[in-house]
C-alpha cells in the first residue's frame, strides 16, 4: 500500500473507531509507528484534523466526515451479493432496507464500474440454503425489536431432547441478548429466567413468541462477538464408515465432528456430544455403512431401535 493509499484508510479507520492507538493503526496497516506518526502529521497538514491525546491514541474532529469514496467492481459485488443475502435471511424490516441500499449503491458507480460490476454479478448467483420463510421472518422480526428495545420476550419452546420427566416443551421468558446464525440455522442467545443462566434456542423450535413490556438491561460485558458457551459436549462417539461414502460425509458431516481418519477398511470417525439421541439420526442415515464402535450404551440404542424398526416391517 502506498502512502497515499495508506493515509486514506487511516482517515476510514478513524471515522470508525473513536479512538486508535499509533501502534493500533501500524498493526492494521502492517507498517511500522514512525510511519504512521509521519503519516497523521502529514494529515494535519492537510487540513484534516487528527487530535492527538497522550496515551490514548487519535481520533476525528467530530464535525468531520470524509466524503463517499469510490468502489471498485470487486467491491461493488462483494457489497451486492451480501445485500442479496441479507434479503434472503433476515426479516422484513432488512428486506426494505438491502433493496434501498443496493439501489443507492447501485446509482453512485460510475458507468464503467457499473458495467463491469453487472459482468461479473452475472457469473454469480447465491441460492441460501434453508432460506428464510415468511413466517420465520416474522418470528425474527419480534425478536430483533426485543434485543434492540431491551424487552423480555415470551414463547413455547420444544426441545429436541426430553427432560427427566419426559417433556419436550415449556414455556419461557428471557432476556433476548443476540441471534447468530449457525449452519443456515437462526439460534436466540438469551438469559433465560427459568433457568437462571444464558441459553440458547433455536428459532425453528420456538412458537408463539410475545414482546412483553417487562423491560431488561443487558449486561456491560456481554459481547456477543466474543461470547464463547461453555464446552458441555463430553460424550466421546467413535464411528466406522466405509470407504464408500468418505466424499458424501465431507459434503453432509457432522456439525460436531472432531476427527476423521482414513484406515485401511475404512474411515474412523470422532464425534464429541451431549446427549447419545442428538446424533443417533445422524448415524441411522448412513444405514450399513456406518457402524458404532463406542460408547456401547450408543450401540445398544442404535441396535434398539434397528430392532423395533424391523419388527414394524
Amino acid at each position: 500500500m502506498n502512502k497515499t493509499d495508506r493515509m486514506l484508510a487511516i482517515v476510514l479507520e478513524l471515522q470508525r473507531h473513536e479512538m486508535r492507538r499509533a501502534e493500533d493503526l501500524a498493526a492494521v496497516f502492517e507498517t511500522s509507528v514512525r510511519t504512521i506518526y509521519r503519516d497523521v502529521q502529514a494529515l494535519c497538514e492537510a487540513g484534516v484534523p487528527v487530535i492527538g491525546s497522550p496515551g490514548q491514541g487519535y481520533s476525528l474532529s467530530d464535525n468531520y466526515f470524509l466524503p463517499p469514496v469510490s468502489f471498485t467492481a470487486e467491491e461493488s459485488v462483494t457489497l451486492l451479493l451480501g445485500l442479496d443475502y441479507m434479503e434472503q435471511q433476515f426479516d422484513a424490516g432488512y428486506h426494505v432496507q438491502a433493496a434501498d441500499a443496493r439501489r443507492k449503491i447501485e446509482a453512485i458507480l460510475p458507468g464503467e464500474v457499473r458495467r463491469e460490476t453487472a459482468r461479473v454479478r452475472a457469473a454469480m448467483k447465491l441460492l441460501a440454503v434453508g432460506e428464510t420463510g415468511r413466517q420465520e421472518r416474522e418470528r425474527l422480526s419480534v425478536l430483533r425489536q426485543g434485543i434492540l428495545e431491551e424487552k423480555k420476550i415470551r414463547f413455547q419452546y420444544s426441545k429436541k431432547i426430553p427432560e427427566l420427566d419426559g417433556s419436550r416443551h415449556s414455556i419461557r421468558e428471557v432476556d433476548p441478548y443476540g441471534l447468530v446464525l449457525i449452519n443456515n440455522a437462526w439460534t436466540l442467545v438469551a438469559f433465560d429466567n427459568m433457568r437462571q443462566g444464558l441459553r440458547h434456542f433455536r428459532l425453528s423450535r420456538m412458537c408463539d413468541i410475545e414482546l412483553t413490556n417487562e423491560r431488561f438491561r443487558r449486561p456491560a460485558d456481554f459481547d456477543l462477538h466474543t461470547y464463547r458457551p461453555p464446552d458441555t459436549r463430553d460424550i466421546i462417539v467413535r464411528l466406522h464408515a466405509a470407504s464408500n461414502i468418505r466424499d458424501q460425509v465431507l459434503e453432509t458431516p457432522y456439525y460436531f465432528m472432531e476427527s476423521i481418519e482414513d484406515t485401511e477398511s475404512g474411515m474412523l470417525i470422532t464425534l464429541r456430544i451431549r446427549h447419545e439421541l442428538e446424533v443417533v439420526g445422524w448415524i441411522m442415515s448412513w444405514g450399513a455403512s456406518v457402524v458404532v464402535l463406542e460408547p456401547d450404551s450408543l450401540r445398544e440404542r442404535v441396535r434398539n431401535i434397528l430392532i423395533e424398526s424391523l419388527r414394524s416391517y
